[in-house]
């Protein structure tokens, strides 16, 4: 299915972007991967890393239920992420949303530490996307 068959089912709605929105979100972005890395934090908390900024610059918010599904699957129409790590990424989600919602303790440092990895490579990917399709949505420090 395509962003315009979501569209269309009312998983996402229009939202038109701007330049200090996106802004913003590079901001809890970057926030969150500098507190991920703060000693002592539970693997747990560390796990729940921001990622759906792609998805706002693209003009659309999901809807509904599963949005952060919805978010992460989105990836491949707008950044052109590959299957592996959409993959990975909803594994994560799953993971995140056991420690958020059902049972403390069930993250391992080394699922917490390859969210930042793949938070960090998502950013990137970000960047270049919007100097690629949206230039005028770049914060100006970027």
């Amino acid at each position: 299915m395509s962003l315009q068959d979501w569209l269309s089912n009312g998983w996402l709605t229009e939202h038109p972007s701007s330049r200090q929105e996106t802004a913003d979100l590079l901001s809890v972005i970057d926030r969150d991967l500098h507190d991920c890395q703060t000693p002592g934090l539970s693997a747990d908390w560390r796990l729940n890393i921001a990622y759906n900024a792609a998805l706002a610059a693209e003009g659309y918010r999901t809807t509904r239920e599963s949005h952060h599904h919805r978010a992460i699957q989105s990836l491949t129409d707008t950044l052109g992420t590959d299957g592996r790590t959409i993959a990975q990424l909803d594994a994560l989600r799953k993971k995140r949303n056991i420690s958020d919602y059902e049972r403390a303790g069930s993250v391992s440092d080394v699922e917490a530490a390859e969210m930042a990895s793949l938070a960090t490579k998502l950013r990137e990917d970000l960047l270049r996307w919007l100097r690629s399709e949206h230039p005028k949505l770049l914060p100006e420090s970027s």
